[in-house]
């Protein structure tokens, strides 16, 4: 992500082109860093979690195994955090946004393509020596849609960016 202490406009035009109709949002990995989509969705329910406390954080835990409602969730967000988590720990957030969604709901995220620079998940600062990063490219997210259950999705690479949408039929 870029500085400016908000969410680059880029992770906002894409959340916000999938945001409606949504009556309960989910976010994996809701940590206000540097700012939120959370304003998207201000008529919706909205349940963020995120392992660490901290602002926008409901309720603090892992995003691959939290339990919040399985199949009750229009839309499931997770912006910029597959990038901050190994390809087992990745495939597993994935996989339980696909658990949470209603038939029909979507699966909305972004997070850092081939050719961002590296970046910590604490502050945006340089990668401290303990912390995991790589960027994610579209044959890995690909796999781990399908192997979630996704059958249908759109990822477009944006620049350093990734996104993509996926639908549970």
């Amino acid at each position: 992500m870029t500085g400016g202490g908000s969410v680059h406009e880029a992770v906002t035009d894409w959340v916000g082109r999938w945001a409606a109709p949504a009556d309960r949002v989910l976010e994996l990995g809701s940590r206000n860093i540097n700012g939120s989509v959370r304003y998207l969705f201000a008529a919706a329910e909205y349940v963020g979690v995120d392992p660490v406390e901290g602002a926008d954080v409901d309720i603090v835990g892992d995003g691959a195994t939290i339990e919040v409602g399985h199949d009750s969730f229009d839309v499931v967000v997770c912006t910029e955090v597959l990038e901050h988590v190994n390809d087992t720990i990745a495939a597993g957030i994935i996989t339980n946004a696909f658990a949470h969604l209603r038939p029909g709901g979507r699966f909305v995220m972004t997070c850092a393509g081939p050719g961002r620079h590296p970046h910590s998940a604490i502050d945006e600062q340089p990668i401290r020596p303990w912390e995991f990063y790589r960027n994610v490219d579209d044959v890995s997210l690909a796999v781990w849609l399908a192997n979630a259950g996704f059958a249908r999705w759109q990822i477009e690479p944006f620049g350093a960016d990734m996104r993509c949408v996926a639908w549970k039929e």
